[in-house]
C-alpha cells in the first residue's frame, strides 16, 4: 500500500512509500498521527495549512462484517481543534482496492473554481466542475454517476461545504449509489470546499484486496467473530429497530433531548420510536425498508430506507441521532417530517447533530415554534440561499445561540451534543467533555452500562474504558456496532485478525493499545492548538439547573474530569 498525497494548487499526484511510524495505524489513528506530524495546531483550519485525511481503517478491505469504514480527518473549523469523522458506504473499501493507505489533500488551489478530482490506478486528473456549482448532493451524485461509472466510489460535498460553513460534513455513497453515508461532524466538508473540490471519485477498476499473510488464521478468526456477532442479541436489536430504538430507551431514563435540552421526556416519544418507525415501514412496503446494510458485506443492516406513504422514498437512512435533534428536540412528533428534514440536512452535505441543534435555538429565540415542521423547513432553505441567517444555522448550534444571545446551547468544544442529555447520562457526559472530538457520542457512549448513570464518582472510570475502545475500533476502520461481536468473541480475535492479515505479532489487548496511541495523539494536536483543561467542561448552565423527571445536574466533579487521562 501507498500514501497517495495531492497538492491541489499544483493540481499534482505523489505516491509515497508508508513512514515506519505510520504503518501499524490506520482510520482515525492514521489520520490524527498524519495531522500531528504535517499540520501545524495553530493554523487557520479553512487556510492552506491543514490538510484534508481520507484513511481506511486497519481492518478494511475484506468486507469483514462492519469494519469497511472510511476515516476523514483534517483540524476542524468548527472546534479548533483535531477532528476526525467517520463514515460507513464504499469509499474506504474502494482505496483498500486500490492500495491507498491514506490520501492527503493539501494546499489551496490558485484560482476559484470547483473541480472533480478523479483517482484510478492509472493516477489522477482534475475535472471542472463548476456546472455542479451549488447543486445539492443527490443531484451531484445522478451526475457524477453518469459521467464516471456505476462502479466507483464518491466522497462529495454540497451547498453547506462549498459557503465553507462550519457544520459541513461530506457525503460517501452506500451500497445502492445513494450519497446517504456521511462523515458529518466538525465541518470537514467545509475544509474539502476550501481545497476547490467538488467531489473525490475513486475508481478501483483493475483493483484487488490486500494480500493476507496467513490466509487460514485470517478465516479462523473471521468465522469465530462472524459467529459471535451474529449471536449477539443487540445484533438481532438493531437489525428490527436500528439506532431509532435508542429513543425508547433514552425516554426511558429520562436522556431524551426535548425542545433545546429543557426537559428529559418527550411527550410523543411513541410517535417517533423506532418500534413505530417499523411498524410504519413494513406497512407502507417497498420501497421503505427498515432493515437495510450501508456496507457490502454488512450482516448487522442496521441501516434504514424511510419511504412515504405514496411508495416514494423520503431519505436513507432516518437515524437515532436526527430523530433526537430534529425531532424531539424541536418537538416534532412525525417522523415524516422528521425524515425531510433529514433529507434537507443530506442534500446541503450538513451534520443534521449541529444543525438541529442550532435549530432547536433558532425556536428557543421564537423564530420558529416547537412542531413547527414547516418553518423548520424555510429555515433550511435560508441555509441553501446562503442568507445571513443561513449562513448563522449552518455555522451550528454555538454560532446560532451566539446570535440569538442564548446561553443553553448543549455543546462541548463547540461541537452540539448528540441526541443523550449527559445530566441523565452522565457517562457520556463525561465523554462529551473530556473526549479530543468535541461533544461526541461515538467517542465513547454509556447508556448500555450497567451503572446507576446518576451517580457522579463511577462515570469516569465508565467513560475512560469506552473512548479507549472507540478510539480502537475507529483506528480499525469498525463499525461502533461491530463491537457487540468482538467483546463476545474468543479472547485475542482482533489481535488473530491483524497478525493474519499484516504478518504482524500484536498483543490480546491491542483494541486498548491502538485506542491510547490515538487518543494520545489527539490531546498532543489539541494542547498545541491551545486548549487547556478548561476546555473540557459541560456547560456550565448543565451544572446548576436540574433536568426533567430525574432532577439531575451535571455533577462529575472537575478533578474528576481532569484525571480521565491519566491511565
Amino acid at each position: 500500500m501507498q500514501i497517495w498525497r495531492i497538492n491541489v494548487r499544483e493540481q499534482r499526484l505523489k505516491r509515497e512509500p508508508i513512514p515506519e511510524a505510520w504503518s501499524h495505524l490506520g482510520g482515525r489513528g492514521l489520520s490524527a498521527r498524519i495531522l500531528l506530524d504535517e499540520v501545524e495546531p495553530t493554523c487557520d483550519p479553512l487556510g492552506p495549512q491543514n490538510k484534508l485525511v481520507f484513511a481506511p481503517g486497519l481492518l478494511v478491505g475484506h468486507m469483514l462484517s462492519s469494519c469497511d469504514r472510511i476515516s476523514i480527518g483534517g483540524k476542524s473549523p468548527l472546534t479548533g481543534g483535531v477532528k476526525e469523522a467517520n463514515a460507513g458506504g464504499t469509499t474506504g473499501l474502494q482505496m483498500a482496492l486500490m492500495g491507498i493507505k491514506a490520501l492527503i489533500l493539501e494546499d489551496l488551489p490558485v484560482e476559484p473554481g470547483l473541480w472533480v478530482l478523479y483517482l484510478s490506478l492509472q493516477g489522477a486528473r482534475f475535472d471542472q466542475a463548476d456546472d455542479l456549482a451549488g447543486l445539492g448532493v443527490y443531484e451531484t451524485t445522478r451526475r457524477l454517476l453518469e459521467r464516471y461509472g456505476e462502479k466507483v466510489a464518491i466522497a462529495l460535498i454540497g451547498p453547506g461545504g462549498e459557503m465553507k460553513m462550519e457544520a459541513a460534513g461530506i457525503q460517501n455513497l452506500d451500497k445502492d449509489k445513494v450519497p446517504s453515508r456521511i462523515a458529518a461532524r466538525g465541518g470537514l466538508g467545509a475544509v474539502m470546499g476550501s481545497k476547490g473540490l467538488k467531489a473525490v471519485v475513486f475508481d478501483a477498476a483493475g483493483g484487488q484486496k490486500p494480500p493476507f499473510t496467513h490466509p487460514e488464521a485470517y478465516k479462523e478468526a473471521q468465522k469465530a467473530y462472524n459467529k459471535a456477532l451474529m449471536e449477539h442479541p443487540q445484533t438481532h436489536a438493531y437489525r428490527d429497530y436500528g439506532t431509532a430504538a435508542m429513543v425508547q430507551l433514552c425516554q426511558q431514563f429520562g436522556s431524551l433531548p426535548t425542545r433545546n435540552f429543557s426537559v428529559g421526556l418527550f411527550e410523543q416519544a411513541d410517535a417517533i420510536s423506532g418500534e413505530h418507525m417499523r411498524d410504519l415501514l413494513l406497512e407502507r412496503g417497498s420501497p421503505s425498508n427498515p432493515t437495510h446494510n450501508c456496507m457490502p458485506g454488512c450482516t448487522i443492516r442496521c441501516s434504514n430506507v424511510f419511504g412515504s406513504q405514496d411508495g416514494k422514498v423520503i431519505v436513507t437512512p432516518l437515524e437515532y441521532e436526527t430523530i433526537g435533534l430534529m425531532g424531539s428536540n424541536l418537538g416534532m412528533d412525525s417522523l415524516d417530517t422528521i425524515a425531510r428534514l433529514c433529507f434537507q440536512a443530506n442534500d446541503l452535505g450538513l451534520d443534521s447533530i449541529d444543525v438541529g441543534a442550532a435549530l432547536g435555538e433558532a425556536a428557543e429565540a421564537g423564530q420558529m415554534g416547537w412542531g413547527d415542521g414547516e418553518l423548520a423547513l424555510e429555515l433550511l432553505d435560508e441555509i441553501r440561499r446562503g442568507t445571513p441567517l443561513g449562513r448563522v444555522l449552518g455555522n451550528g448550534a454555538v454560532a446560532t445561540g451566539r446570535h440569538f444571545g442564548i446561553e443553553h446551547v448543549p455543546a462541548v468544544k463547540r461541537q452540539a451534543m448528540a441526541g443523550y442529555d449527559p445530566r441523565a447520562i452522565k457517562g457520556t457526559g463525561v465523554t462529551y467533555a473530556t473526549s479530543p472530538q468535541g461533544a461526541d457520542h461515538t467517542a465513547g457512549l454509556t447508556i448500555r452500562d450497567k451503572v446507576d448513570h446518576l451517580d457522579p464518582k463511577v462515570q469516569v472510570a465508565l467513560s475512560r474504558g469506552k473512548q479507549i475502545s472507540m478510539a480502537g475500533y475507529d483506528t480499525l476502520g469498525a463499525c461502533i456496532f461491530a463491537g457487540f461481536g468482538f467483546a463476545v468473541s474468543p479472547p485475542g480475535t482482533i489481535a488473530k485478525l491483524l497478525n493474519a492479515r499484516y504478518g504482524w505479532n500484536v498483543p490480546d489487548d491491542i483494541l486498548q493499545v491502538l485506542g491510547k496511541e490515538t487518543l494520545k495523539l489527539e490531546r498532543e494536536f489539541n494542547r498545541r492548538a491551545g486548549f487547556t483543561a478548561e476546555d473540557d467542561r459541560i456547560p456550565a448552565w448543565m451544572t446548576r439547573e436540574p433536568l426533567s423527571p430525574t432532577n439531575a445536574v451535571f455533577d462529575v466533579a472537575e478533578e474528576d474530569l481532569d484525571s480521565l487521562y491519566n491511565w
